[in-house]
């Protein structure tokens, strides 16, 4: 539990431990000690309501589902009260391209109760922007500039002779405060609240002396509901979720805020403080972090007074529970090296305990009706950055996605055994790491997308499973995933939570990154790490390996060893045949992330971030012989015996059927444009798009020319299209059937080098796609068949490239699509993650 508060929390928190009645009302005795019948108005007001006193006295009505507060009297300014408020689903939608999760919301905010007149007005604070500066004329100046935001307001009952006011706070817990109506909006779903039926959950009001915590249901009406609601709510017209309210006491003074830095890669709170002198930028960022204190702060050794304690969720079946507090309990390690040997631990979160309130750092195990993300985040205070509650939301779907890609690697027959191999195995092991990943998140911790290179150095990064090729022809799993936090995890605990005087802790923070550096770690961010066409070498997502070009040769012989062997022991007994072909989708495209990686060789660069007076610049482009080697291996992905898939596997691909009311095609297979015979050419074409798209990546074609221009020894986009032309036009030796792929890759290449041309954002890659374009129509249209086609389809094919470039390259304004789109290729990260990040999803996995 965060030391968010004072410590009469602790109290509370033993309460809830050990058993007695978290939300029990007050005894009669209580009543009487705390009655406010003393005061006519405010007892007319509360009469026949139940008294639930804490750090918001509460009175409610269950039966008319009335929430009433009374609120202490107003200062001079008329705030009456200050809390950090937060909302969050108890209970949510269950589509993950929505992304309304049970415990979805937002990362927090300060709220004041402020008096205007016969209402009182709910506004959030602006503390983004602020004067640092003890200049009361300075902070007005500031506070002025930028707006605050009423969200609510509600009429005065009564007030007190003491001047306590009287309010009904249910219209504030039935608003849509967090813009639930909007995010259901598929289409022009066009979705509003009902207030008839929604209202507060006034029995569920948790009630404590440092926070305030319920429940309210909200429904939101449409006559015309979207794909996603249809597929998910109980009657798509009328969606009915569970918002909760924190209310809470803002956090007790002794908190001491760190700045960021970039070389370590924490989360941050960004803000503007407008008091900073002229040698200073106005934009600083805080780090994000738990407070981590110790019960005697002279005395370095002490045991914390507060560990950082994360919960949990029961309802996670029980091996995955396990796994779930295995994983996330390997951050003790970190904590321990960075001198918090009693720092961190993980407990499962008590029955009674509800997942949302504010005292809880919880892991929370969510379905939902596809596979998606899950996330780490929390509720912080905006003022300082201080993680309030750290909150994990784990996708169920997600493990029984892994296992099934280890079934189709591996054959369903080993699970349960144990060994190696085993795919329930390798899938819980997969569950460790993603719970240690989305804790880092909750703890502070961005992403590190360099972590590979270091053997997998942390388990911020996305880690692909590690499968060897042995040259026996057989695959290895038995370093799958690490097992453990990693050498740079160690490095960001020491950095974000290391217990350092004030007047050295600059010196000291610089130690720890200067320690890591030299011992060869790396840390890359998301926004160079992420994207298909970032430029560093050694940063990427999925990936393995301190050579990302040796890896790929692992992968595509793993990939091709799954291949070969791929049959229908790759579905457990009793499962439809038919379900092979979303296992063959994953084994088919295994080599899809390796393959990013190796790309990032070509027109890539390594260089890390530098802090001025402290680190040497050093940007510098990778090796032109490490580029080409990438090359050579990417391109040895498009060849027809890299494609091609044996008659005997083809024949195991029956259809799916629309049994059970389940769509018959389904989202994460390949494409299929044959009807129910297995399309390999579309698959192969899907595979050959992964790769244009990694090489001839509009950022990558500009780096190319670029470097050309500074180094002429370097490979530059020129050179890349000649041998992407001899790798597709080379005359295929396989007969009619690898000619025909190579058609499929040919017409792909085709229609990559249409989009580079048509997309350039420089007259350099322009000039170069539309020369290889040029030379490319003045072969086709040279009357003979030509280089790279065979088959009797040859002069068809040359002949429908020919047209297509030629209507290109002479279109009149406005332009016209020269080609058809190809293939999507079917989801490999989890699906939908544009629209389910949360608010407060800094980083998710």
């Amino acid at each position: 539990m965060p030391r968010s508060f004072a410590y009469s929390v602790i109290a509370v928190f033993f309460v809830v431990i050990f058993g007695a009645p978290a939300c029990a009302a007050q005894s009669p005795a209580d009543e009487e000690a705390a009655d406010d019948t003393d005061d006519g108005a405010v007892a007319d007001a509360l009469a026949g309501l139940e008294k639930r006193a804490g750090f918001l006295d509460l009175y409610i009505d269950p039966k008319g589902a009335r929430v009433v507060a009374l609120l202490p009297a107003p200062d001079a300014a008329g705030v009456s009260l200050r809390a950090i408020h937060a909302a969050r689903l108890t209970a949510g939608l269950g589509s993950n391209p929505i992304g309304l999760d049970r415990g979805w919301g937002d990362a927090g905010k300060i709220v004041r109760f402020r008096r205007m007149g016969a209402r009182v007005f709910a506004e959030v604070e602006n503390h983004r922007y602020r004067a640092s500066a003890d200049n009361a004329a300075e902070k007005r100046a500031v506070d002025q500039s930028f707006a605050d935001s009423v969200i609510w307001s509600g009429a005065i009952e009564a007030e007190g002779a003491d001047g306590r006011l009287v309010v009904d706070l249910s219209t504030l817990l039935t608003a849509d405060v967090l813009g639930l109506a909007q995010r259901l909006d598929e289409g022009g779903a066009g979705f509003s609240r009902d207030p008839d039926r929604s209202a507060p959950e006034a029995a569920s009001a948790l009630v404590f002396p440092d926070n305030v915590e319920i429940d309210a249901t909200l429904t939101f009406a449409s006559a015309k509901p979207g794909p996603q609601v249809r597929a998910t709510a109980a009657a798509p017209t009328a969606v009915t979720l569970r918002v909760h309210h924190t209310f809470a006491r803002l956090p007790a003074p002794g908190y001491r805020p760190r700045l960021a830095d970039p070389r370590v890669g924490v989360l941050s709170l960004g803000v503007y403080d407008y008091s900073a002198p002229l040698a200073r930028e106005v934009p600083r960022a805080l780090a994000i972090r738990h407070r981590l204190q110790r019960k005697d702060p002279a005395d370095p050794q002490s045991p914390a007074a507060e560990p950082i304690v994360f919960y949990v969720d029961p309802g996670a079946p029980a091996a995955i529970r396990d796994a779930l507090v295995e994983g996330a309990s390997w951050w003790a390690d970190a904590f321990k090296a960075a001198g918090w040997p009693d720092g961190f631990r993980v407990e499962i979160l008590p029955e009674d305990a509800h997942p949302l309130d504010i005292r809880y750092n919880v892991i929370q195990w969510v379905h939902r009706q596809t596979r998606g993300w899950s996330y780490g985040g929390g509720i912080i205070d905006p003022r300082t950055g201080e993680m309030i509650k750290g909150h994990v939301i784990l996708g169920s779907q997600r493990v029984r996605q892994d296992r099934m890609i280890f079934e189709g690697l591996a054959g369903a027959g080993n699970s349960g055994s144990g060994r190696a191999d085993d795919p329930v195995e390798l899938s819980l092991a997969r569950i460790r790491q993603l719970s240690a990943h989305e804790v880092a998140h909750a703890l502070g911790f961005g992403h590190n997308f360099a972590a590979s290179i270091n053997d997998r150095a942390s388990v911020a990064d996305y880690p692909a499973p590690h499968v060897v090729a042995t040259p026996e022809g057989g695959l290895d799993f038995s370093n799958a995933y690490a097992a453990g936090i990693g050498r740079w995890d160690v490095v960001t605990v020491k950095w974000l939570y290391g217990d350092y005087p004030p007047e050295t802790e600059r010196e000291d923070l610089d130690r720890v990154v200067k320690e890591a550096r030299e011992a060869g770690l790396l840390f890359i961010a998301d926004q160079h790490g992420r994207g298909l066409g970032e430029a560093h070498a050694y940063a990427s997502v999925w990936d393995n390996g301190a050579d990302p070009v040796a890896e790929l040769e692992n992968v595509l012989a793993v990939r091709r060893i799954a291949l070969d062997a791929f049959d229908v022991d790759r579905l457990a007994p009793g499962r439809p045949v038919a379900a092979l072909r979303r296992v063959f989708a994953p084994v088919y495209l295994y080599h899809r992330y390796q393959l990013a990686a190796a790309a990032k060789f070509v027109g890539g660069l390594t260089f890390s971030y530098g802090k001025a007076g402290a680190d040497a610049p050093a940007v510098a482009v990778v090796p032109a012989a490490d580029q080409r080697r990438a090359l050579d291996v990417i391109l040895g992905a498009l060849s027809p015996d890299a494609l091609d898939v044996s008659e005997r596997v083809l024949a195991l691909m029956e259809p799916e059927t629309d049994t059970n009311f389940f769509h018959a095609q389904p989202r994460e297979a390949l494409a299929e444009r044959a009807g129910a015979a297995f399309d390999l050419f579309a698959a192969a074409e899907t595979a050959s798009d992964l790769v244009f798209a990694a090489l001839l990546h509009p950022a990558r074609a500009e780096r190319l020319v670029q470097f050309k221009a500074r180094d002429p020894d370097a490979l530059g986009l020129e050179e890349v299209l000649i041998a992407a032309d001899a790798a597709v036009f080379a005359r295929s030796g396989g007969g009619l059937r690898a000619a025909a792929i190579n058609r499929a890759v040919q017409a792909r290449y085709v229609a990559a080098l249409l989009a580079l041309h048509d997309g350039a954002r420089s007259h350099g890659v322009r000039a170069a796609a539309r020369a290889h374009l040029a030379m490319l129509r003045e072969r086709f249209g040279g009357g003979l068949i030509g280089r790279g086609f065979s088959g009797p389809d040859a002069a068809a094919g040359r002949a429908e490239l020919y047209a297509q470039i030629d209507n290109a390259l002479s279109r009149p304004a406005p332009p016209i699509a020269p080609t058809l789109n190809g293939p999507d290729a079917p989801p490999g990260s989890p699906i939908g993650a544009t629209l389910s990040i949360a608010e407060d999803c800094w980083h998710c996995d």
